[in-house]
């Protein structure tokens, strides 16, 4: 929620207006403790129960209300402010320049409406104007003494901030010292981030740990940036862009423009966002919002809308300031990406391999420009993580294409009749028992081709491109073919006639036909592609690929112990475990079987295993060899059946090195990795060739 950014929209109070009522008088109340709440809730605890259009739409009811009926008019009222106060946690800086918020606009009529003001105050036909993306993140001031940083502070109140210097300062991107020409006391202020890519990582490695994840990049910096102790914010993959300079020392020749500004203090070693541009007119800027918008989705960093700055400074000097936000700037936002709904139900989806999906039945929203009804819940301790029951209100978010997800539940607003989720005992499609198997997050139905839902994923997954391949037969027509009960597995593909075909809905003789002729034309594939097809757990088709390379053809495969498959390289344990237990079942062989009686084949291939006297051993291979390259260096190893690793670890048994060997030779000595030169590696496959 970004409480610090929102304004309400241009308008001014009327000269008169009638006294307010006491129902108006106690929502007023309401409002203004709902939206102190929740900047408590931003602010100081890092943690919003609401996303930014339910407090844009708090925010400005509150100040229309305010607008409409001047005796409500406060001081403290959190209209009048910027944010909340700042922690005591941190001592408090009070800020040279007061750091003022932005006043909104949603629409382009709103941003035409603020465009004539402004070239009506300035008496011109056009302004000009730097747009930027609007970064969704922390905004700090940075205060430079002699060219050195001596302190970092946020936002706070607009005139009061937190010292968070020693955390800032662990920032790689933020400047210790400057470069070039600067004056004797600078300050720039800029917007703190984490990119979406350093966040993924970062929630990857709290959930290995079963620590608690971060709602949003944004989130995640100012929780980040609140560190008491900086080691931990040194952690943190922070990243910052400037966009603006508070104080300058007196007699210091600054640029007369905006944009120049921004161009001299990137030669002072400030990064600034490479989108900034400077655009004539508003047909202009509305041109850039949406080619930033079609962006959106690429970038790695959040942005919430644009931000159009009158460029020249003469112009923002004579236009001045409202009480909390220049008049000469304004964020453009884009259509919420969260919204607020509620979830009426919770039922469980079976996919190929069983896993059973918790997916919300959501009180219809809509979300960035698209109506949502459901939303995934990942699985049960995703939704026990996030304490999620039905009948909460919930934030849903929705990015590009991205399938929406429940982020948290507003707890505040929990009903007595909320209900805990539980996972079913049976399967919701075919009533097989559902497992859970303690070291995964997913529980699966045990139905296998038994479960309709399985049986459908499945067969869509065997037709699909990149594995079968069968030109004709597409999703619509596979659930067809099952509900009509001509087939129940892939087999029986091969068994359908044009005839019967043919007399499905929407069917015709030449559809029928072409579809025959796609089966036909499928039964000559690869033993990679054929794997791939059968939809072995953890098999992909790099996976595939291996299996294929490695064996040569199926019978080795079905014969092939767990512990040969787990010295393949790439092959971990529990993905050798599934491998092995699918061709230890007397039902794949037999499906495996009939697809091949039915006509499937490939071409065999000579198997990378031709000897299994190093089953079991693992090397690692390091520096130049002088007879073969390292790729067929592990090749030969692989055929004598050992396990070829890339890096030196305790398991390791042998490390072959080359000339110009590194730290690998290293750390095997300080192991006691037995290790092979040229000429014993040599040796070694002279005596089993």
């Amino acid at each position: 929620m970004a409480a610090k950014k929102t304004e309400s929209a241009p308008g001014s109070a009327p000269e008169s207006a009638a006294e307010p009522n006491p129902k108006i008088i106690q929502r007023v109340k309401e409002l203004r403790q709902k939206i102190r709440l929740h900047n408590r809730l931003y602010y100081q605890q890092d943690n919003p129960e609401i996303p930014d259009s339910e407090y844009d739409k708090l925010f400005r009811e509150l100040q229309a209300l305010e607008q409409q009926y001047p005796a409500l008019y406060s001081s403290s009222s959190p209209t009048v402010r910027v944010g909340s106060q700042p922690l005591d946690a941190f001592h408090k800086v009070k800020h040279a320049q007061r750091m003022l918020s932005l006043q909104n606009v949603f629409t382009e009529k709103e941003l035409e409406a603020f465009d004539k003001r402004l070239c009506k105050a300035l008496e011109v036909d056009s302004v000009e104007y730097v747009a930027e993306p609007k970064l969704d993140g922390l905004a700090v001031s940075l205060r430079y003494e002699q060219g050195i940083l001596v302190q970092a502070a946020t936002r706070g109140d607009g005139s009061t901030g937190e010292d968070i210097t020693e955390n800032v300062r662990t920032i790689r991107s933020v400047p210790l010292k400057l470069s070039g020409d600067f004056p004797e006391i600078l300050e720039v202020r800029g917007e703190v981030f984490m990119p979406r890519s350093g966040f993924a990582r970062m929630n990857e490695e709290l959930r290995k740990a079963d620590k608690k994840t971060y709602a949003n990049p944004r989130n995640s910096a100012a929780g980040s940036l609140r560190q008491l102790d900086s080691r931990i914010t040194a952690a943190r993959p922070l990243d910052i862009y400037c966009y603006a300079l508070g104080l300058c020392s007196d007699g210091f020749d600054l640029p007369a423009h905006h944009y120049d500004r921004l161009q001299w203090i990137k030669t002072l070693g400030f990064p600034v966002n490479d989108l900034i541009e400077v655009l004539t007119g508003v047909k202009a800027c509305e041109r850039y919002y949406q080619n930033i918008g079609k962006l959106r989705d690429g970038l790695d960093y959040d942005i919430d809308g644009v931000v159009y700055k009158v460029n020249s400074i003469a112009h923002q000097q004579e236009l001045g300031f409202v009480s909390r936000a220049p008049r000469w700037a304004t964020a453009h936002k884009f259509p919420a990406q969260e919204q607020l709904t509620v979830i009426e139900d919770i039922d469980f989806q079976v996919g190929r391999t069983g896993a059973l999906t918790p997916v919300a039945r959501l009180k219809p929203v809509e979300v960035a420009g698209v109506i949502v009804s459901n939303a995934t819940l990942h699985n049960m301790d995703e939704i026990e993580r996030k304490d999620i029951r039905i009948g909460d209100t919930v934030i849903i978010r929705r990015a590009g294409d991205v399938i929406p997800e429940v982020v948290s539940a507003v707890v505040s607003e929990r009903p007595k009749s909320a209900k805990k989720v539980q996972l079913p005992a049976r399967c919701p499609v075919c009533d097989s028992a559902v497992e859970r198997n303690e070291s995964e997050a997913v529980a699966r139905c045990t139905g296998g081709f038994a479960c309709g839902a399985q049986r459908k994923e499945a067969m869509k997954h065997f037709a699909s491109r990149k594995a079968m391949d069968i030109d004709g037969l597409g999703d619509k027509l596979c659930e067809q073919l099952l509900d009509a009960e001509l087939i129940r597995d892939p087999s029986d593909l091969y068994d359908l006639s044009a005839a019967e075909v043919a007399d499905l809905e929407r069917m015709g003789q030449k559809s029928a036909d072409n579809l025959i002729a796609g089966l036909e034309a499928s039964k000559k594939t690869s033993l990679a592609r054929f794997l791939y097809a059968l939809g072995i757990r953890e098999v992909g088709e790099a996976t595939a690929a291996s299996l294929a390379a490695h064996f040569g053809d199926i019978e080795p495969l079905k014969q092939a112990t767990l512990e040969a498959l787990i010295n393949i390289s790439d092959i971990g344990p529990i993905m050798a475990g599934h491998i092995h237990a699918y061709f230890q079942r007397p039902e794949n062989l037999d499906l495996v079987q009939r697809l091949i009686e039915a006509g499937v084949h490939w071409e065999t291939a000579a198997p990378t295993v031709t000897s299994d006297a190093l089953n079991g051993q693992v090397f690692v291979i390091t520096g130049t060899l002088s007879n073969m390259s390292r790729d067929e260096a592990k090749a030969a190893l692989q055929a004598l059946g050992a396990k070829v690793t890339g890096s030196v670890s305790k398991k390791t048994d042998y490390l072959v090195a080359g000339e110009k060997s590194g730290s690998k030779l290293s750390k095997a000595e300080s192991l006691g990795v037995k290790i092979l030169d040229d000429e014993a590696f040599k040796a070694l496959l002279a005596k089993y060739a």
